[in-house]
């Protein structure tokens, strides 16, 4: 089987950003399957250049796995309309190169960015492929929630070709189960789930972190980390109020680590504040993490308080619990439901500095129950969200899907 997947965000292993399509790939790769990714030459979550940029560079990764980056403009991060410009150049560029790969079985398009989910019906279609739609974030409505789509035009655009792509895909392949009635309502039909995970193998949960923690001067402290993009939809403010209030707090340090649209404007706030309380740190490829992560005793996963949020599963939250760190979670919804069951973190009211940062405090006087909820959340992860059954679970998919 030739899988052919557009993706304009995808990051490889050695890339900071979200790389469960490069470790599936692998898990195909090593079934015997050609697996071939059109990509940005920008890295989506830093915006800068993720190789030199060319019309297309072909890089090679296993036998049978080919990443193929493409034009795609620039300033993605300047405003909303640059980000368009870069969408739209991804779209056309993810086209023409798509034209040249030969042999392909399947098109998998993922959204978001939605235009690029619209290449991928296109080449399906011109090719004679089966055309898999991947919805993981519920675009527009997102954007519409937070505020970054406003035009009433542009709002009904995509939203009449969210609905295309339902009506035309094949099959359609959500990544949490907050998505069923919203794609239903619109037209969606032969969903499929397989939901956000992690590789188990990527994180070794024993790992105490030292080589992190003294790297940082952090050996002494209480660690509480952020891991993610520092994005509109991220609500980092939130995370740093509550870093002021814990400012006379001994001890306690809380970590922002990663990239984003609004880091600078974090590092400004905290620097007015005169906090020396928090840390800001970079993003690292995502084949380091499992070493930064472990230098962490709680990991904090946030996002605006709005309701369309209570449909995500955020990888973040996959990864704290691979690494084996309580999860201080301020997402409601479904998210919160793995992680109470899985008896692997706490949540907390989104968009309260003051319980967020009751919460840290109460983590960092029960340094033993921090411990307990790691290894919980570990062993549910294992048990229910291992990335290895959950390739399996898209390799059978796939196949299904051809021989219908």
């Amino acid at each position: 089987m030739h899988i052919l997947l557009v993706h304009q965000a995808f990051a490889a292993i050695d890339e900071p950003g979200g790389t469960r399509h490069h470790e599936i790939a692998r898990h195909l790769e090593a079934k015997g399957h050609k697996v071939t990714i059109i990509a940005s030459a920008v890295s989506y979550l830093t915006g800068g250049d993720a190789i030199k940029p060319k019309w297309k560079t072909v890089e090679n990764d296993g036998g049978k796995i080919t990443i193929l980056r493409t034009y795609t403009y620039h300033a993605i991060h300047k405003s909303f309309v640059h980000r368009l410009f870069s969408f739209f150049s991804f779209m056309f560029s993810s086209f023409v190169v798509g034209l040249g790969v030969r042999n392909v079985d399947l098109v998998w398009g993922t959204s978001p960015p939605i235009f690029q989910a619209v290449t991928a019906w296109m080449l399906a279609r011109l090719k004679g492929a089966r055309f898999i739609l991947e919805i993981r974030d519920l675009w527009p409505a997102f954007a519409v929630a937070v505020g970054v789509v406003k035009n009433k035009t542009l709002i009904r655009m995509t939203e009449w070709l969210e609905k295309f792509l339902y009506h035309r895909a094949d099959r359609i392949m959500i990544n949490s189960p907050g998505f069923f009635e919203h794609i239903r309502a619109r037209g969606g039909d032969d969903l499929t789930l397989i939901p956000n995970g992690a590789d188990m193998t990527m994180f070794d949960p024993n790992d105490n972190g030292q080589r992190f923690r003294d790297g940082h001067g952090l050996t002494e402290d209480f660690v509480v980390m952020y891991a993610g993009a520092h994005g509109l939809s991220n609500d980092l403010g939130v995370l740093l109020k509550a870093a002021a209030l814990l400012q006379d707090e001994k001890g306690v340090k809380i970590v922002f680590l990663g990239d984003g649209k609004d880091k600078d404007q974090l590092v400004a706030e905290a620097e007015d504040l005169g906090l020396e309380n928090v840390m800001f740190l970079p993003s690292v490829p995502k084949d380091e993490i499992s070493g930064v992560l472990a230098g962490a005793d709680a990991c904090v996963a946030i996002l605006k308080p709005i309701e369309m949020y209570k449909t995500v599963y955020p990888n973040k939250v996959f990864d704290y619990m691979a690494a084996g760190r309580p999860v201080i979670l301020a997402i409601d919804g479904v998210v919160r439901d793995v992680v109470e069951k899985a008896a692997g973190g706490v949540f907390v009211e989104p968009g309260n500095p003051k319980k967020l940062a009751e919460t840290i405090l109460n983590f960092a006087q029960s340094k033993e129950k921090c411990v307990e909820m790691g290894k919980n959340g570990r062993a549910y992860l294992e048990a229910h969200f291992d990335r290895t059954a959950l390739a399996d679970e898209l390799e059978k998919f796939f196949m299904d899907t051809l021989s219908k």
